[in-house]
């Protein structure tokens, strides 16, 4: 299949985009590369020794993001592109509703026009707010705690009203949790541009060098 992955470039999109290609699938990236690196594509390109199309887009571009899934006609889409902080979410609330949500609906609408109707979409735990109970399992009540969980959860309903209008349309939805580690060639991993927001990156750039330290909250 050829694949379209917004995001393809960050932590979870590259990884994927290995996986599809030693599947045998032929992934096309679109990302902005602000939260990630062209260099990303250069470590899979050499990981998997395959040359990986890419497009420098941010997919608040509608007619720019049209203009490429005419050209490359995916058979389906993986959508990872969004701002992801969940305390620069709390901080800067508009901003993360307007970019994730405008560039979901963007994607949709386009992949709605070019009929193309093979969906799965990263969502996040975040969406089950705070559980009553551990384990947390599917079925659980979903709520969020702050505008970047809201986003998903937002999100999660459009694709779920997308899906009930249209009989062709199929989605999967990927609630992770905190997922860590690196490629086991040692090239790729998680590397944001700016201070980690999740804990295994953090410590990972204190053990460089990077940062200084790793403050622990609490006494217990």
């Amino acid at each position: 299949m050829d694949i379209l992955v917004t995001g393809g470039a960050g932590y979870i999109g590259s990884h994927t985009v290995i996986e599809l290609i030693n599947k045998g699938h032929n992934p096309f990236i679109v990302d902005n590369f602000s939260n990630s690196s062209p260099v990303a594509i250069e470590r899979i390109e050499q990981i998997t020794n395959k040359s990986v199309p890419f497009i420098d887009l941010d997919i608040c571009d509608k007619l720019g993001l049209k203009k490429y899934m005419k050209k490359i006609k995916p058979d389906a889409v993986i959508h990872f592109a969004g701002l992801k902080a969940v305390g620069e979410s709390v901080s800067c609330p508009l901003k993360y509703y307007s970019n994730n949500l405008i560039s979901t609906l963007n994607l949709y609408e386009c992949m709605s026009d070019l009929g193309i109707s093979k969906l799965i979409f990263s969502s996040s735990a975040t969406v089950y707010g705070i559980p009553k109970k551990v384990p947390i399992t599917e079925d659980f009540l979903l709520s969020a705690t702050n505008p970047y969980g809201q986003t998903k959860l937002m999100i999660e309903q459009i694709t779920k009203d997308w899906v009930a209008s249209d009989d062709r349309i199929q989605a999967t939805l990927l609630r992770y949790f905190n997922p860590i580690g690196a490629h086991e060639s040692g090239l790729i991993g998680e590397s944001p541009s700016t201070i980690p927001n999740n804990l295994m990156p953090y410590i990972s750039q204190v053990a460089v060098g990077k940062l200084d330290k790793v403050k622990v909250f609490g006494q217990d």
